[in-house]
């Protein structure tokens, strides 16, 4: 098994896969990596997506149409139950699948597996959000024929989808049948009864897992030569779906067509007698709408509206909004590399991707993978808050709030939870669907509470980058107030000498290390959290009397509430260690032992697919970035000397199992020198699902990554910054580059950032009703329309050399004089003269190849 630094040296096959700026493109089919391409090669708008299967539907490792939201419940079977676990699952529902036009020529079917194929190309093109593909398939018979096709889901018309088949004979004539189709594929299957090879049993826990009954419960459904339509409701959540398609054909040949339907299966058939060189043409276009209860008779008079509105209106029309949309998305977010085309491309990918996921989100949150697949089964994480919500603040405000009102929504759901959890406040659930906690593994799921601190540093972002205060004081307040009323009832106050507040039995972003006392990431978190709604409420007392009035009417809030906040974030327990010169990730985390990563056969990785989490939790090794990414959001509370020794230690015992990691770590390294380091983890980070470094973009693209690539670009190789609503620049352009430049929203201005080797550049492209001030390496700036800035820069900060890499951290010296060692954890091979020794099944391999029966007091 390769390494990730070794794919991503060669992360794309060229021949297959050539270099364009502005799209993906594919110029041989494939089986052996069919999921992968599936996944990549999908269209969405945020509500709806569909993953790149063949129009034919075969062949395909994971058929999917996906909803933003529409889920179905389940019970969660706890093998041992105790009050406050999660009840109820929630998982996406794959819903019927309005792709399929499948294709015969001579009777013959157009399979892409076994089709000899004298030309392919499929692209997806980041300009428009058309998915394109062109083939030339020679028939059993000898014949030619050329096959086009596009797809696309609206960005303007949030529950329009539009697809095309073009068929010509190219070498003689042929009756040639085209079944447009509306099936639903029960989860777990496809039409031919063939189960999802992305789905089943397992114990990769980012799978979703299939439904044991039947999902979809039929409740309506037509068929006409004009229109073809299925409605559903979920047999447990209730939740109800309509899905409806018209087609358009043209041809001059003769035809016919025929319909049928049925409760799982429109069908609409076109016989045509093709003549050689005569195109046929069908467009077909759907809709979806779905709802949390609305009858589906309802369901189904807004797909009528929907479809005549499409009539009218021509598919022309969308494709014409839908260039046009982008070209403002493009306009507001793009950014441009100098001198490296196949990065160029990567980065355009993820952005693009973001588009995908969010844009038409409206009233929903961002699932884990989007609407491009059914991992983490469509949950919402803390994932938004900390790496989709920066991007969005920073081009695509709308979104962001929408995101945030979103959350404010989830409030009452999160009151209950708190309440469950023996607090006061709010406590957002670790992952969700319907707002309800959906974690059955509280360990490293819902004990990480810091998801509510998250959702308050995104709040505090988004008003600092739009000055957005209306919607601080009318929604965003309630977040601020909630949330640290439950951070100051779960901390709890120790004596000894100066008082202290502690936060206790909680888990942070690393999962790799479980239920721990003052996790660093966790109370650098809730202080901030703490800190900002006491500040906001006394400027809301301040500036907007009557809106305090009615906030402290709606919340009961009290003066003494507010006074404890401030006492709690300036008593928060901040651990560091004075042997180490670094800040340990909890209380005890220096108590154990090293996990060295380099003498980790590549095989046994990630961690969690091959160890039990007891295992891992024994040893000092991270899943993913934890005090590194505290550093991250609040890197104005440690110093710079702090910054380097902490990535230091914690950077060689970071498996990087998490897609949430590698940008982080490219942040922080190149804002400590280390550039070498830190343009290998943006590799990684660009590269995570177009090369599929995890081996898991079968199951959908991973959307938080792609945010931190934008993260990494924007904070870690530009060096900006937005503590309290300043803006200012402390750039580390990789020395392989001649330029980055970025679009910014920023306090209603919109701005281009242009970074060189020798200076950096801000001009104000719109002008806001604010002057823009920035700080450039601490010296205050200002820009406007009329006068751009430009800021020599004599180097691109600290320079240090080479990779750390998977090296083990041996022989550091904890506060208490004692020695930590490193070792990997091998089970130990039976013996009869070691059976007494069974007892006891791991040992601790030392600094030497062969087990340490003694683990060794020096490093």
């Amino acid at each position: 098994m390769s390494t990730r630094r070794e794919k991503v040296a060669h992360p794309l096959d060229r021949g297959r896969f050539p270099t364009d700026p502005w799209r993906l493109v594919e110029t041989t089919y494939r089986y052996d990596d069919l999921g992968t391409t599936e996944t990549l090669f999908s269209v969405g708008n945020g509500y709806l997506g569909m993953r790149g299967n063949p129009e034919e539907g075969r062949d395909a490792v994971a058929h999917g149409t996906f909803v933003n939201g529409f889920h179905e419940t389940w019970p969660i079977r706890h093998a041992e139950a105790a009050f406050g676990f999660a009840r109820t699952g929630q998982t996406i529902v794959n819903v019927p699948d309005v792709k399929l036009m499948k294709l015969y020529v001579d009777d013959e079917p157009l399979i892409l597996g076994t089709a000899d194929l004298e030309h392919y190309e499929r692209s997806l093109d980041f300009r428009d959000g058309v998915l394109r593909r062109s083939l030339i398939w020679r028939t059993p018979s000898g014949k030619r024929v050329q096959v086009d096709s596009t797809r696309m889901v609206s960005m303007t018309q949030r529950h329009l989808a539009v697809m095309t088949l073009e068929v010509t004979m190219l070498t003689g004539d042929a009756p040639i049948v085209i079944s447009s189709q509306v099936l639903n594929r029960q989860d777990g299957q496809d039409e031919y009864h063939t189960p999802y090879e992305a789905m089943g049993e397992g114990t990769d826990p980012r799978k979703a897992a299939a439904f044991e009954d039947r999902v979809l419960l039929p409740r309506l459904h037509y068929a006409t030569e004009d229109r073809m339509l299925l409605g559903y409701q979920c047999a447990q959540s209730k939740m109800t779906i309509a899905v409806a398609c018209d087609h358009h054909l043209e041809t001059e040949d003769e035809h016919e067509v025929l319909v049928r339907g049925g409760e799982d299966l429109g069908k609409t058939v076109f016989r045509v007698e093709a003549v050689e060189g005569h195109p046929i043409r069908l467009q077909k276009t759907a809709t979806y709408h779905t709802s949390r209860g609305v009858p589906v008779r309802e369901l189904s008079d807004r797909c009528d509206r929907t479809l005549d509105r499409a009539q009218r209106h021509g598919a022309g029309h969308y494709l014409g909004e839908q260039r046009d949309w982008y070209d403002r998305f493009w306009a507001a977010s793009d950014v441009e590399l100098g001198g490296d085309d196949a990065l160029q491309q990567a980065v355009r990918f993820n952005l693009f991707t973001l588009a995908q996921a969010s844009a038409r989100a409206d009233r929903q949150g961002v699932p884990a993978k989007g609407v491009t697949g059914s991992g983490y089964e469509g949950h919402y994480f803390w994932d938004t808050e900390i790496y989709v919500v920066p991007f969005l603040s920073f081009t695509q405000p709308h979104i962001a709030r929408n995101l945030l009102h979103f959350r404010n929504r989830m409030l009452p759901a999160a009151r209950t939870r708190a309440r469950e959890m023996a607090q006061s406040g709010a406590l957002f659930p670790w992952r969700t669907i319907n707002g309800e906690e959906a974690s059955a593994y509280y360990a490293a799921g819902s004990a990480q509470m810091h998801i509510d601190a998250d959702i308050a540093y995104a709040l505090m972002q988004y008003v600092g980058a739009t000055n957005d205060v209306g919607f601080l004081v009318r929604d965003g307040v309630d977040l601020l107030v909630e949330t640290a009323r439950m951070w100051s009832e779960l901390g709890f106050w120790r004596t000894n000498g100066k008082p202290s507040f502690h936060i206790h039995g909680v888990t942070g972003p690393d999962e790799y290390t479980t239920v721990v006392n003052n996790n660093l990431f966790t109370n650098v978190m809730a202080r901030y959290n703490l800190e900002k709604a006491a500040l906001v409420v006394e400027r809301i007392e301040e500036l907007h009397p009557v809106d305090h009035q009615k906030l402290v009417h709606r919340l009961g809030l009290t003066k003494d509430e507010v006074a404890t906040w401030k006492r709690c974030a300036e008593g928060m327990t901040i651990p560091f260690d004075e042997g180490l010169g670094i800040h340990p990730q909890d209380d005890f985390f220096l108590d154990r032992e090293v996990w060295d990563l380099s003498r980790t056969p590549q095989e046994n990785r990630p961690l969690m697919l091959h160890y039990h989490p007891l295992v891992i939790y024994r040893f000092q090794v991270l899943k993913q970035a934890d005090v590194v990414l505290a550093m991250f959001l609040h890197g104005d509370r440690f110093t710079d000397e702090q910054k380097r020794a902490n990535f230091e230690y914690y950077d060689p015992i970071t498996t990087g199992d998490s897609t949430l990691s590698a940008v982080v770590q490219s942040i922080m390294a190149a804002e400590v020198g280390y550039h070498e380091v830190a343009m290998d983890y943006f590799r990684q980070a660009v590269y995570v699902d177009l090369a599929d470094l995890h081996e898991n973009t079968v199951d959908g693209l991973h959307i938080a990554s792609a945010g931190g690539v934008w993260s990494g670009l924007a904070f870690g190789f530009a060096g900006m910054s937005d503590r309290n609503g300043r803006l200012g620049f402390d750039p580390r352009l990789p020395a392989e580059w001649d330029r980055l430049a970025f679009r910014l929203a920023w306090r209603g201005s919109r701005l281009l950032v242009e970074l060189t080797q020798d200076a950096l550049a801000i001009t104000v492209l719109e002008a806001g009703e604010e002057e823009v001030r920035v700080r450039v390496r601490g010296e205050l700036h200002t820009a406007t329309a009329a006068q751009p800035l430009k800021v020599a820069l004599p180097d691109q900060g600290p320079r240090i050399d080479g990779l750390l890499g998977d090296k083990p951290q041996v022989g550091g010296t904890r506060a208490d004089g004692t020695k930590i060692t490193a070792g990997v954890p091998e089970p130990m091979m039976f013996d009869e003269d070691v059976a007494p020794l069974m007892e006891a099944p791991l040992v601790l391999m030392g600094p030497e190849s062969g087990p340490a029966t003694d683990p060794p007091l020096e490093g």
